[in-house]
Parts: structure tokens; C-alpha cells; sequence
């Protein structure tokens, strides 16, 4: 074993539930986010695009304690990846419901049938496109929950959707919606649906920013010169 024992709480956060003081109590994924970019030690990081910040604590937080490490490995990947255009709220916030919509409980498929309706017509409006039109992952999604589908397809005509609303209230709602219920779901194994889920929506935003971001996260990690595990021991977190 090398000289620095990643698993040692002195030099490295154990990720757990929830927020935390300083790396000595833990860190949620995001904390350690802002600890490997050098940053004030914060779960909301100004590395990162806030929906996908939202999203990662959510992960972290319905994770469970045994597989929550397995997290670690994406912190530095997440390093740089911000921007204002509300494109990637959207990108973001669809990415999560489209992979969500077919696992999720029956109760909260209208709501995220819902959330792929909208932020298709966000992405839409912004791109100067007819509204109606859907990706073909958003068609195959819906596909597979038809009475969802057509629930919001009528629910969404009458509903209006601002970009002020969208950014503050609904997307983050609807990564909150996908990671909780992925994280409920009867399927056999959520951690890792959970893991994909941040996985896919990081592959999103890096995607969409383009191939100058993707390296900011490895730059990062070598500044730090801070070793990321693959798995971590972490004391069992208390759910309040």
C-alpha cells in the first residue's frame, strides 16, 4: 500500500448521507467534488452546473451506505462542467426522466412522462423547432408507459412552462422525481441504476459542452494529487 491510504479519513472524505462540516465528519459527493477542484469546502460547488449538482446529491443521499463508493470515481468528472444556456438544464433534466420512466412506480410515471413532454418543448423553443417533436430516446421512453404518455400529453397543453420556472422549480424536481423514484423502485438492483443514471447524465452535459471540458476533471485530480478509490469503507449513515 502506498503511502497515502485513500481510505483514511485524514486525507480522504468517506462519503455518506447529507451535509457535512469539514472532510473529517465525511462528504457527500459533492463535497468532494469541491474538495478535489480546491474550492470552499460546499455541496454546491461553482465547478459543477447546479442541476447536475442536484442530481449528484440526490444519488449520494438514496445510494445505499455499501455502494455509495463506488460514486467516488465520478467526482472528478463533473469538475468543469457548467454553462448558463438553459440547453443544458433541459439536456440534463430530460437525460434523467427518459432513463427513470420505465422502472420507476406506476405513481410517479405521469409525473416524469410529464417531465420529458416539457423539457422537450423547452429544448424546442430554444432550438426555433415546432413543438411536438420528440428524440427518439424521449419516444422510446414513453413507449413503454403508453397511459402516461397520453396523461401528459393532455396534462402538458394546458400547462405553460417559462425558462425562469423551469430552471428554479421544475428541473430540479424532476431530478429529485428520477433519482427517488429509481431509488424506490422494485428492481433488483438500484445502486447501480443509480450510478448509470449520473453516469448518463454526465455523458450528457459533456456531450453537449464539447471535448475543451472533458479534461477538466482529470486536470483537476492531478493538481489535487489526491488518489480516488475504488471503493471506500464508510461507517453506516444514520436515515433520519
Amino acid at each position: 500500500m502506498s503511502g497515502l491510504d485513500a481510505r483514511s479519513p485524514d486525507l480522504f472524505p468517506v462519503l455518506s448521507r447529507g451535509k457535512h462540516r469539514n472532510p473529517r465528519k465525511g462528504a457527500c459527493l459533492m463535497e468532494l467534488v469541491s474538495y478535489l477542484a480546491g474550492e470552499r469546502w460546499s455541496d454546491h460547488p461553482g465547478c459543477t452546473h447546479p442541476l447536475l449538482a442536484e442530481l449528484a446529491r440526490n444519488v449520494n443521499d438514496f445510494s445505499s451506505d455499501d455502494n455509495r463508493a463506488a460514486l467516488a470515481e465520478l467526482a472528478p468528472e463533473v469538475i468543469g462542467l457548467t454553462s448558463d444556456d438553459l440547453r443544458l438544464d433541459a439536456l440534463i433534466a430530460l437525460r434523467a426522466a427518459s432513463l427513470a420512466l420505465p422502472v420507476v412506480a406506476v405513481g410517479r410515471q405521469h409525473a416524469l412522462a410529464v417531465a420529458i413532454l416539457t423539457c422537450e418543448r423547452v429544448l424546442a423553443e430554444l432550438d426555433g423547432r415546432a413543438p411536438g417533436e420528440l428524440s427518439e430516446p424521449s419516444k422510446h421512453a414513453l413507449a413503454q408507459v403508453p397511459e402516461a404518455q397520453q396523461w401528459a400529453k393532455q396534462f402538458t397543453r394546458q400547462v405553460p412552462v417559462s425558462p425562469k420556472g423551469f430552471r428554479r422549480h421544475a428541473a430540479p424536481n424532476i431530478v429529485r422525481c428520477a433519482a427517488r423514484g429509481i431509488a424506490q423502485a422494485c428492481v433488483p438492483d438500484p445502486d447501480r441504476l443509480l450510478h448509470d443514471l449520473l453516469r448518463a447524465a454526465i455523458d450528457e452535459a459533456t456531450g453537449w459542452l464539447g471535448p475543451d471540458r472533458a479534461g477538466a476533471g482529470t486536470a483537476a485530480r492531478d493538481r489535487r494529487r489526491c488518489p480516488l478509490p475504488a471503493r471506500q469503507e464508510c461507517a453506516p449513515a444514520r436515515v433520519t
